[in-house]
């Protein structure tokens, strides 16, 4: 294989969304969501080079997620911009103890991303490709071209990052959960977490999860717990991670923060555990502030917080 330029450390396929987070009862905050901007902002914050490729509308909500790319030092030339739909967005509803949402998302810009709207030199030029269930969740042709990107990937040398995750209550769980299963066999990290793992296997136990997904193909696989830490796999050896104590606030976003620190760590050379404790601490201190991207620490805070 020729050797490849890479520009990115990390390049997020997915759908951003813009968060309305309720304060107090009917009272909305706005912010910023969506699994794969999530991700790509936290590769930032770490020290990473990051990249997003998406489709946005030309509306407000479009302008405010490149203003957002642009101050994060996030490369978002693989976003298209689609004057034809919205970007979506989503309301987080806090009362009676726990958290519901209401997503906007049917017939968004990103809804309609499509086979063709990456191209093999750009995926090629990242060290790592990561999406996840709900890129393959929001419609058919997402999906298609989540399949497609994973190909050029693989083509190109590119390394394969899958987050498992799809909201529960998601309309297209059993499209998801099949697309999920593909995909863990051509990944190279695999991502998952509890309820997930769950929900796609049945299992609860860390090593037995671990065991079941290694089994696809994956090489890498670090499974999110929560307050329970973390549990990091290779064929080779199981590690658990001890979690960080925080006083949690808020959780959202919290798996995508432990995400792009992880992914960040490991294109930095770091090796399984240390990238693990890194996003481990990281995830914890997103959940000690509200929004998902407010909470995504920097890179200083998640070294202060190891000592």
């Amino acid at each position: 294989m020729p050797e490849v330029s890479r520009i990115w450390d990390v390049m997020c396929l997915g759908e951003p969304l813009v968060e309305f987070s309720e304060e107090t009862t009917g009272r909305y905050l706005r912010g910023f969501g969506g699994d794969a901007s999530n991700v790509a902002i936290a590769v930032a914050r770490s020290g990473g080079q990051a990249a997003i490729a998406s489709r946005i509308g030309t509306d407000a909500f479009g302008e405010m997620f490149t203003d957002l790319w642009t101050v994060e030092g996030v490369d978002h030339r693989a976003v298209t911009r689609d004057a034809s739909a919205p970007t979506g967005h989503y309301f987080r509803h806090n009362g009676m103890g726990a958290k519901r949402f209401t997503f906007a998302r049917r017939g968004s810009a990103a809804s309609l991303m499509r086979p063709g709207d990456l191209d093999a030199a750009t995926v090629a030029g990242a060290r790592v490709l990561h999406l996840s269930g709900t890129t393959c969740a929001i419609s058919d042709s997402a999906a298609a071209l989540a399949l497609e990107a994973v190909e050029m990937a693989r083509s190109a040398g590119t390394r394969v990052s899958f987050d498992l995750h799809v909201p529960p209550g998601h309309g297209a769980v059993d499209r998801s959960r099949s697309a999920a299963l593909s995909l863990l066999g051509k990944c190279d990290i695999a991502l998952p977490n509890l309820a997930d793992a769950e929900r796609l296997f049945g299992l609860t136990d860390p090593e037995a999860i671990a065991g079941r997904v290694l089994g696809y193909g994956p090489q890498v696989v670090a499974l999110t717990m929560g307050a329970e830490g973390v549990y990091v796999a290779t064929a080779e050896a199981h590690r658990r991670i001890a979690p960080l104590r925080v006083d949690v606030v808020d959780a959202s976003g919290a798996g995508d923060t432990f995400d792009g620190y992880f992914l960040s760590g490991l294109t930095a050379g770091d090796d399984l555990a240390e990238a693990a404790i890194r996003a481990n601490a990281a995830a914890a201190l997103s959940t000690t502030r509200r929004g998902a991207v407010t909470g995504i620490p920097s890179a200083a805070e998640v070294g202060a917080s190891l000592g």
